[in-house]
Formats: C-alpha cells, structure tokens, sequence
C-alpha cells in the first residue's frame, strides 16, 4: 500500500492539472507535482531541471505516460543504481550508453522490466551537462545521489570546512612537487629494475658482438655459456660492467618515453576515453623515437663497457676504461653513433609495446575505469607485450650494437646502417640478426615486472607528504562528483530508509510548523499577541 500510495498521489495531482483532460500538462505543473510529493529523495540537480522532462517528446507539455514513467524511476532507483554500477564494471571505459543499461537490466533482474521511455528519462537527466551519449558513474550520481551538489559548492565547503590537504592540493607548487615526487619514485623503480636484469642485457650484448659464423672461433655457444664464461673470467662483477650509465639514463628514458605517449593518446583520445589502434601506434612511436635523444649516448658507453672485459681477456695489455674517458674520446658526435639504428629499434618496439599493454589490460584482463588491476595482472600484461616487442626488433639491436662497439683487430667495420645489414648478411647470415633474441626477452619482460613492483612499494613505504589517503570504497571515478557508496551503521540506515516512507506520506513530517497571521492574532499579549488572553 505504501509503495503504491505516491504513485496514487501523483495520479491525482496529474488530473488536477489536466483540465482540459488530453493527458498533458504543463513543464511547471509537472516541476509543482514532484517538489511536492517526492523533493526529499531527489538529488538538487534533479529537481533544477524536471521542467526539461518535455524535451525527450515532440511537444512542449509532459504527458502522462511520462509522468508514469519518471515515478516508476525514482522509485526503483536501488535497481537502477546496481544496473548502472553493473554495467560499467563491465564497460572497456567505465561508461555506458542506454543500450547497454537495458541489456544489464535484462541480464540481472528476473521480474522487473525497464521499459526504454524509463531509460529515455535517466539518460536525459543524466546526460544534460554530458551529451556524447556514453556516461559514467559521475554523471548519474547527479540523478542517484540525493546528496548531489554542485561540484563547485563541494569544493567550497571542503575548503570552509579546513580541508587543507585537499586545497593544498589544488595548488600550482604542491602539483610541481607531486610531479616530482612520482618522477622520483619512478626513477628509483626503474633503476631497480634495470639492476636486477643487467647481467641478462650483458649477455644479450656479448651475444650480439659475436662476429664469427665458424664454430671453432666462437666465443661463446650460446646466451647459458657466455654467463659461465663471463663468471669464470671477470668474476661476479662482470656481469655488472658498465651498469653505471645504464642506472643514469633509467630516469630520462622512462619520464620521456611514457610522457609522451600519455599526451599523444591523449591529444587522439576521445572524450570517452577511445582511441583508434593507429593512432595507439603513432603514440607509441613517437614516445620511442624522442626516448632516442637520451638513451643513445648511454646506450653507447654502455655497451663499449659491457664489452671490454672480452677484449681485456683475449688480448694482453689491454686497458679498461672508465665511461667518463669514453664520452671524452667519443665527443658529442660519436655519443650518436649508430642514432639510426638505435630510433630503427626503439620506434617500432613501443610501436609493438604500448598498444598491446594496453590492449591486453583493457580487453583480456578487462581494466576499465571501474576495475582497477592488481600488480600481477600488470606485470602478466607487461611482460607478455614485451615478448614480440622484444623479439621482433632484435634485427635492429644486432645492428645497433655493431654500430656502437669499437671494431677490434681484422673484424669489419660498418660505415653505415645499410652498410652493417649487408655485411652481417654476407658473412654471418640471415639468423646473425637474432643473436640474442632470448636473451632480449628475457631481459624485457622481468624488468618490467621489478619496475612495477618496486614502484608499488616505494608508493607505500614513501607516500607524499601531507597526501590524505581517501578512506571510501573505491569506484573508479575520480571526482567529487563520484556515485558514493551506502555506508554507515546499520541502524542508521534502517532509520534512515523509514524516514523516506514516511516522507512519502507526509514531506512535513518532523518539522515544527509556526502559527499563522490569525494564530498569532488570538495569541496573548504577554508573549507577542494581539490576543485578549492574559499572561
């Protein structure tokens, strides 16, 4: 009875108004007839904007069956909040179009059905300050949450209440010093990473400068053998020589790399977040080539450390070099050598690299802005997108490391790019391009993984001063505007469900109503009448 009582009462208000008995009224009736029956579980901006209800007809007056369809809305709203909360979960990007809330609708409930003018009517309230169509939790908290206000008023009472945190973080210099912060725990992250991997990338490298096709003069057989050696002759250490420069560039490479490629998707991405594969590509070729600029220089000093020990063993007398006498002999232009090669690898790596990660977050571990991964869906997904990457571009390292190791004694010297393909092609064949395709893999993969978790760690252990830790469930939608979650006691909700029916009954409930003018009249004297009676 009670839930069919507001229905009733809505009714009759609607006949009250239809005088001319078509079945319409007026946006302002219909605006009068909500206000008055069902204002307190209605959201500020739901109630600003009722008299907007005409504009998902033909006409300028409310019919009836959309007053119908409006109430049967407001009254299942619990539903529509699970259906809703359901359906972006589900989404790629946390947002939902009316097509997709009547298929959830459909799949989760047995015996309620949301007719498509019930779904016209969220949508358009939901979608007044958001008409692309596709919408998220924020958007419909506007319609849900009763407790909605203005996303400016919320961050005026925050402040008003000595929300300090929240102000300081709205401020120009503590957004420089996050910035910071993150580069900083990055930095360290991705130096870690490259530790824990840099005997794979010795070996990948000593691989790789392995010139002979004759078996008898090989150094090594193969990745396994050249680690024994490399223990055997240079000690532990040896496998760490040159992994200085590698820590240093660590920083520049990864801050470049993924800047860049968040602000290109970014400049392509639509406003629900989409983005076309090429442009997914583009992207990530672009993040590659810049990372170029820093990573060459490092990248050649590097290799020419990772390899002198060979030379030191084979050839008496021979002089280890620190890298600060490499970059001197180098100067500027040799730091480049190999440039070419070095773009002709990492372009096409983030090419490969960036849209599959992301690609295999969003649609195979189904990450979306409701569903945030956890750190082994994250490193599973990194270290399966570095595998083609990896592989596929060795062709390019070989080349690259060629170019930028110091020819020794009776071995070629490349010229040029084109020059050094021809020659490893004449003299070596066509699987020289691969030495150290495991090795590359096995080194891309893991460093991700270290890098990941390390950063994750560090996030925990080194949290950003003053940073407040956000207590509520999380949603995925960031904002004030977020669709909150039912919290509290359960008592207080219990009280607090029971105080909505009553309101339905009566909106005056629990208020103190002061007497009228004529009240006030036969009021004595004594307390602020003009009554007869006596004090």
């Amino acid at each position: 009875m009670l839930r069919g009582l507001q229905g009733e009462r809505i009714r009759q208000a609607f006949h009250h108004f239809d005088k001319d008995g078509d079945g319409y009224i007026e946006p302002e009736e219909f605006q009068r007839i909500i206000l008055e029956t069902a204002k307190h579980k209605l959201s500020d901006h739901l109630l600003e904007n009722l008299h907007t209800l005409c504009n998902i007809s033909a006409g300028s007056k409310i019919s009836y069956a959309n007053v119908r369809a409006f109430q049967n809305m407001i009254r299942e709203m619990d539903l529509v909040e699970m259906v809703i909360r359901q359906a972006t979960a589900e989404s790629t990007y946390g947002k939902i179009t009316r097509t997709d809330f009547l298929n959830e609708a459909a799949r989760i409930t047995r015996f309620s059905l949301f007719t498509p003018m019930e779904a016209d009517i969220l949508f358009h309230f939901a979608s007044l300050d958001n008409p692309s169509g596709r919408l998220g939790l924020s958007d419909f908290a506007k319609v849900l949450d009763a407790s909605w206000r203005n996303p400016l008023y919320n961050a005026y009472e925050k402040r008003a209440n000595g929300n300090g945190v929240k102000a300081a973080g709205g401020s120009v210099l503590y957004s420089v010093l996050e910035s910071v912060h993150h580069f900083a725990l990055g930095s360290l992250a991705g130096a870690f990473g490259a530790f824990m991997v840099y005997p794979i990338d010795l070996v990948k490298t000593r691989m790789q400068n392995q010139r002979s096709s004759r078996v008898g003069e090989m150094l090594y057989k193969n990745s396994w053998d050249c680690a024994k050696k490399v223990v055997r002759n240079e000690g532990f250490k040896g496998l760490y020589s040159g992994v200085l420069p590698q820590l240093v560039g660590v920083a520049p490479e990864k801050a470049i790399k993924l800047t860049v490629n968040d602000l290109v998707r970014g400049h392509f991405s639509s406003k629900d977040g989409k983005i076309q594969l090429k442009h997914e590509i583009l992207a990530g070729g672009m993040a590659g080539g810049c990372q170029v600029v820093f990573t060459n220089p490092l990248e050649i000093v590097k290799i020419r450390l990772q390899v002198q020990g060979e030379v030191a063993k084979s050839v008496e007398g021979t002089p280890r070099r620190s890298a600060m006498w490499i970059v001197r002999n180098l100067g500027l232009v040799g730091l480049y050598k190999g440039a070419s090669a070095c773009l002709l690898r990492d372009f096409p790596f983030s090419m490969i690299y960036f849209p599959t990660y992301n690609h295999l977050k969003r649609d195979f571990f189904g990450e979306s802005q409701t569903k945030k991964l956890g750190v082994v869906h994250l490193l599973t997904a990194g270290a399966i997108a570095g595998m083609p990457a990896s592989y596929l571009t060795t062709p390019c390292d070989v080349i690259k490391t060629r170019l930028q190791v110091e020819a020794r004694k009776g071995e070629s010297q490349y010229t040029s790019l084109r020059h050094a393909a021809k020659t490893i092609l004449k003299e070596e064949g066509f699987k020289a391009f691969f030495k150290g395709g495991p090795a590359r893999i096995l080194r891309s993969s893991p460093q991700f993984g270290f890098t990941l978790a390390a950063y994750e760690v560090l996030q925990n252990l080194l949290p950003m001063p003053g940073h407040a830790k956000d207590e509520r469930p999380h949603v995925g939608v960031a904002g004030a505007a977020a669709l909150p979650g039912q919290e509290g006691p359960l008592h207080y909700l219990r009280s607090r469900n029971a105080l909505k029916i009553i309101l339905d009954l009566d909106q005056e409930f629990g208020r103190v109503k002061l007497p009228g003018k004529e009240k006030w009249m036969g009021l004595p004297r004594a307390i602020g009448g003009n009554g007869t009676g006596s004090s």
